[in-house]
């Protein structure tokens, strides 16, 4: 085991004879910190909350070995504590490994092949504990996410198909024509949300189940797809498209998950531009260096209040209601750009715009 992987060992005892010999036999191989009493070994543990095995004597002035575990269970739950005991405290023993607060107990005097083999095997519990705890809070995150996402899918969806219904129902008892294209106007919008909503879901898949496949970026002929694809609502909503790009070396990333965060950044900006604003605009800077990409998505629309950007990368979280969205775009955005090491920033004021800013490095 390397210096810097050495286990973190605290180590409580009241008889100072004891905590030199121990640190003098264990220090090569384990880092040892060591206390005089259970006051002092709470200041240690305040020290260095990365200790992974704690091992305290039980029969000590003020507080007995068995009261400083209990006392730390909430604070510090995650060292594995071990008690050093003799024979005639073995009910006491007992009684803390039936409360939890011990991994094991060691009988004093201790031998050097107990103590190796107990922090040996504490550890092994500590890293296995600590893996399954990652693991439930994972667990945990993607049943809550699995909640939003059912009810997110009961509602959007089927709104659009209850107001096409609708919308069906009313075109067939009416004969005037112009109602009828009104109608179809309603149901053409609705649709449009249903389908915006199944490609989010799309992109949801692809960023969670979907393997990198990493290549150079073809920095040109990704901006011209991009123009292609927003140019033409741009000039309806009169909003000015402007692309700068500049690459100084090769990029190396996956496709597909850049476009995901691209297309969900500038559909964001286009989207949420103020209705009756003038000289609307939206810039994407795209630089390119040998480190990797630094993306810039700004506009100046109806921006995002304070309040709301810290929660704007949350599952199915709105800002707003002046234009309904699926809730997942910078949901997508924030996961493709886990997958890519990389990282976003949100500048933003109500009423003036915002800037996204998006770091990738290159693989």
């Amino acid at each position: 085991m390397s210096k810097p992987d050495k286990i973190k060992v605290l180590y409580i005892d009241d008889e100072v004879n004891n905590l030199i010999g121990f640190k003098a036999t264990f220090r090569i191989d384990y880092n040892v910190i060591t206390a005089a009493s259970a006051d002092e070994g709470l200041e240690m543990l305040e020290k260095h909350p990365d200790v992974k095995v704690i091992l305290c004597d039980q029969r000590m002035p003020h507080k007995t070995g068995v009261q400083f575990f209990e006392e730390i269970t909430t604070s510090y739950p995650a060292p594995v504590r071990m008690l050093l005991t003799g024979y005639t405290d073995i009910e006491s023993v007992i009684n803390a490994i039936n409360k939890g607060h011990i991994f094991r107990y060691i009988t004093k005097p201790w031998q050097e092949t107990d103590i190796r083999s107990a922090i040996e095997e504490g550890y092994k519990y500590f890293v296995t504990t600590s893996m399954l705890n990652v693991k439930n809070e994972e667990l945990q995150k993607a049943y809550d996410e699995l909640d939003k996402f059912a009810y997110s899918v009961t509602h959007d969806m089927r709104g659009p198909i209850l107001s096409s219904l609708g919308a069906i129902e009313l075109a067939k008892s009416s004969e005037d024509l112009n109602e009828v294209k009104e109608v179809l106007d309603m149901m053409e919008k609705a649709l449009t949300r249903m389908d915006a909503f199944i490609q989010s879901m799309h992109e949801y898949y692809n960023i969670k189940r979907g393997e990198l496949q990493i290549q150079e970026i073809d920095f040109d002929g990704l901006v011209e797809e991009l123009t292609e694809l927003f140019t033409v609502g741009a000039r309806l909503d009169q909003t000015r498209f402007d692309i700068r790009l500049q690459q100084e070396a090769p990029f190396r990333s996956d496709a597909l998950t850049l476009k995901i965060i691209l297309n969900n950044l500038l559909s964001n900006a286009f989207k949420y531009q103020k209705k009756d604003g003038d000289s609307k605009f939206v810039e994407l800077e795209i630089n390119v260096s040998a480190t990797g990409a630094v993306i810039y998505v700004r506009d100046n629309g109806i921006g995002i209040d304070e309040a709301h950007v810290s929660d704007i990368f949350n599952m199915f979280y709105r800002a707003t209601s002046e234009n309904v969205g699926s809730g997942f775009g910078l949901y997508n955005v924030k996961d493709a750009l886990r997958k890519l090491n990389g990282s976003i920033q949100v500048n933003s004021k109500p009423q003036q715009g915002s800037e996204f800013k998006v770091e990738i490095p290159s693989k």
